[in-house]
């Protein structure tokens, strides 16, 4: 006998890398789109490894990095979303990022948010991104109720690495209407070709599961194109997009750009106390309890492992 569920639910696919560019631009309506969804709706995370163990090493490093550099500014142009100053490398791989974020998420929601908002904060605050693990795990230190020593174990289990080779695979195995979606954008997100002649999804790529069949939303797109996505396939609409107060939005946060907070919040900006954070394109905004830990801003603890346990 097959059981009825007793309400309808629908399903929120992300596919994303903690070290991606574009998905560091779209965080903002990310954001909004998740404070709004409703209680039934379920989202999961798929981190498909934008850099990969076995690419290729770049002939001529310094060239390369001068030249991701600039793509990662030209982005920003699009997303207003910061940049590093200076960027010392290229992502030698995602693995130990997407490792680390794997890790926290039965830790809970708040906490795995915090972990990859820190991981991403490597590559574009701070110029120096997480593709050791000893950088993954040194630079979430200080989350929230974040358990490190589990991080650190849980992050190098086979049970984690077998969880993101199945999202490799997955964001391998794109919906056919990956290949051709519209335009409108600077990042329309159609998929992309791999080496050995597949296809996989752009990131950031979005789709959306209901009682109403499937939405896909690549690359860069507004809030509205997310909600509607759900409001076809699913009875209950996202709500509005959720306003703050400014102290109220940077204490849930920790950590907010210039596009998340017009967007996020209402009221004057700053909020009081909040630490600024020069990057190469506007500031970063930490909450006080925040700025006590990040790597943005932390002086070197004596005793505390690089690693971060």
């Amino acid at each position: 006998m097959t059981s009825v569920p007793d309400a309808p639910s629908a399903e929120v696919v992300e596919y994303t890398d903690p070290l991606c560019p574009w998905a560091w631009g779209s965080e903002p309506v990310f954001r909004a789109f998740r404070a709004a969804l409703p209680d039934e709706v379920r989202v999961r995370r798929v981190f498909c490894i934008l850099f990969d163990e076995d690419d290729d090493p770049a002939p001529d490093p310094e060239a390369e990095t001068a030249w991701y550099a600039e793509y990662v500014a030209e982005i920003g142009r699009h997303t207003g979303a910061p940049r590093a100053v200076r960027l010392s490398r290229v992502a030698a791989s995602s693995w130990p990022a997407s490792l680390v974020a794997k890790a926290a998420e039965p830790q809970g929601a708040p906490v795995a948010d915090r972990v990859l908002r820190r991981l991403r904060e490597t590559a574009f605050v701070l110029g120096e991104p997480a593709d050791t693990f000893e950088l993954a795990l040194s630079a979430v230190w200080g989350v929230p109720g974040l358990d490190p020593a589990r991080l650190a174990a849980d992050a190098r289990s086979d049970a984690v690495r077998e969880q993101v080779c199945a999202d490799r695979a997955e964001a391998r195995r794109p919906v056919s209407e990956a290949r051709s979606v519209p335009g409108g954008s600077p990042h329309p997100g159609a998929a992309k070709e791999t080496v050995d002649g597949g296809y996989r999804y752009a990131l950031p790529t979005v789709l959306v599961r209901g009682l109403g069949g499937r939405r896909l939303v690549p690359g860069l797109r507004p809030y509205e194109a997310y909600a509607d996505a759900l409001h076809e396939v699913f009875p209950t609409p996202a709500r509005e997009p959720e306003r703050l107060a400014p102290e109220e939005a940077l204490r849930r946060y920790g950590s907010m750009t210039e596009p998340e907070w017009r967007l996020l919040t209402d009221g004057p900006w700053p909020s009081a106390g909040a630490v600024r954070v020069e990057t190469g394109n506007g500031p970063l905004w930490l909450h006080p309890e925040e700025a006590a830990t990040h790597p943005a801003v932390r002086p070197r603890v004596p005793g505390r492992p690089s690693t971060g346990v």
